[in-house]
């Protein structure tokens, strides 16, 4: 009979996760509303206008998540964050995903009780400095003063960087992110390092005249952006994934808010069918509806609708997508962004 026990552990073990959901899931469907960490104000990524309404890239991805869920995209709650805040609040259950333009790295991937769900914008560590001061690359900051935020990878990566040119630097380290872009624009420091995404948005919004401060184009690191939820349930996880995946997706597809209703009805491709939940199957793993991927588009979009509206050049921060080498375009168009298949 020890045959058919292992068979009967087996079979369990492959359609058992659709029977049950975890924790997390259970607890967000039983509140009605989604709690997600975000950052306090980065425009292009998450920010509230004075009505409390956000906006952000990592706002749309919460968006999209509620939208699978409930069928509507404002059942969230967004918890602001600093940098020291985020990995407490996503480890204590305060938010059930933290979406907050953290890097993915692996002592926060293995160490911090959290998992990282995939990236929404590759990004990297750079600097902005006054054009006056006329340096043009980081070997031009030997002995600057340098304004950092604490808290983040930014100062592991500014020390690696100048260890590896041999250089020296002064850090001028601060708790607060408008803290420390304050410090750089009264001219406690010579540059100041973070995002080149944060950087754009830094020029455009903080400087007094930005067109008195160059962005450095050399980088120092990889800065993989992207949502992460609790270590402990496999299944949030995968519901968590999924819904970046399907904005990634969607795009590759040609599926967009003005179309998908359209091609819902009347599609006869087989890929977009089971996409759309026509094709019943696709949602049941998740222990959601058949109709998950669909309610994310209609709602919130494909993700180079979210990423034009956002960054791109449809928002203020006029970011094209061949920032970076090109990587936040899809994989077809020369960029990093890859989702698996839905089948």
């Amino acid at each position: 009979m020890r045959w058919q026990t292992i068979l009967l552990v087996a079979v369990c073990l492959l359609f058992g996760k659709a029977a049950w959901a975890g924790p997390v899931l259970d607890k967000v469907r039983a509140r009605g509303q989604l709690n997600c960490g975000v950052n306090l104000a980065l425009a292009g990524f998450s920010i509230a206008d004075s009505k409390g309404h956000w906006t952000g890239l990592d706002v749309e991805y919460c968006r999209a998540l509620a939208a699978a869920l409930f069928d509507d995209p404002e059942k969230v709650k967004y918890v602001p964050l600093n940098a020291q805040q985020r990995f407490t609040a996503l480890q204590s259950g305060e938010v059930d995903v933290l979406a907050r333009n953290t890097t993915w790295t692996l002592t926060r991937d293995a160490g911090l009780g959290m998992t990282f769900v995939g990236v929404n914008f590759f990004d990297g560590q750079g600097f902005i400095v006054r054009k006056a001061d006329q340096v043009k690359s980081v070997r031009d900051l030997d002995g600057a003063a340098i304004c950092v935020q604490t808290g983040t990878t930014t100062e592991l990566n500014l020390a690696d960087a100048f260890r590896r040119h041999n250089l020296q630097f002064k850090q001028v380290a601060y708790e607060g992110f408008e803290e420390s872009v304050n410090a750089f624009f009264s001219g406690r420091c010579d540059a100041y390092t973070t995002d080149g995404s944060a950087l754009a948005v830094i020029r455009a919004e903080n400087a007094p005249n930005p067109d008195d401060y160059v962005i450095l184009s050399e980088f120092i690191s990889k800065e993989p952006l992207g949502p992460a939820v609790p270590q402990s349930d496999p299944e949030w996880f995968d519901v968590a994934r999924w819904t970046l995946f399907a904005l990634v997706n969607a795009e590759e597809l040609g599926l967009s808010r003005q179309n998908v209703a359209q091609a819902k009805a009347t599609s006869t491709d087989p890929e977009i069918r089971r996409f759309l939940g026509v094709t019943p199957g696709m949602g049941k793993a998740l222990g959601l509806s058949n109709d998950w991927a669909y309610r994310i588009v209609r709602h919130v979009g494909n993700y180079g609708e979210v990423y034009d509206r956002t960054l791109g050049l449809q928002s203020p921060m006029k970011l094209d997508r061949s920032f970076n080498r090109k990587a936040n375009m899809l994989w077809t168009k020369g960029g990093l962004m890859y989702a698996p298949p839905m089948r």
